[in-house]
């Protein structure tokens, strides 16, 4: 699971004396019990490794707009440290579909649910969303969408 390996990260780099890795992982874990905490009131139930990526892929498309807007102000040395954990957040996310992928996967959604417009762009994406969620893109999938279906 990837709360184990998280977890063992953690340790490590506390053994190690890495004090960046470690206040990174501590983030992440402490956004993982934040969203455990959330989940006890919800009455659905998650598979815990979806939840988890999930966390990591808002934390790391949080980083990546922080790196585009330090770029932009000209604070280079805020940048990097945002990079420096993003780096580390991807190391514990899956590998996300390439854009082939997604164009078949999308392909294939609209062959089976008979989407032709854009109406039926709810329909594709969410469909998409739940069986590839952990490992799509979803802005890359949003505009492969829209080209599909215009």
């Amino acid at each position: 699971m990837i709360r184990d390996d998280i977890k063992a990260a953690t340790i490590t780099a506390m053994k190690a004396k890495e004090k960046e890795r470690t206040a990174t992982l501590r983030q992440v874990s402490a956004k993982i019990k934040d969203r455990d905490i959330e989940e006890r009131t919800s009455s659905k139930e998650i598979d815990d490794d979806a939840m988890v990526t999930s966390v990591l892929q808002k934390m790391a498309k949080q980083r990546r707009e922080s790196i585009e807007m330090y770029n932009q102000g000209g604070r280079d040395e805020l940048a990097a440290k945002e990079q420096d954990e993003l780096a580390i957040i991807e190391e514990f996310l899956p590998t996300m579909m390439s854009e082939a992928d997604t164009k078949a996967a999308i392909e294939a959604i609209k062959a089976e649910t008979g989407a032709s417009s854009m109406k039926d762009m709810g329909t594709v994406m969410g469909e998409l969303k739940s069986r590839h969620g952990a490992v799509l893109d979803g802005k890359l999938a949003s505009g492969l969408v829209k080209a599909a279906l215009s």
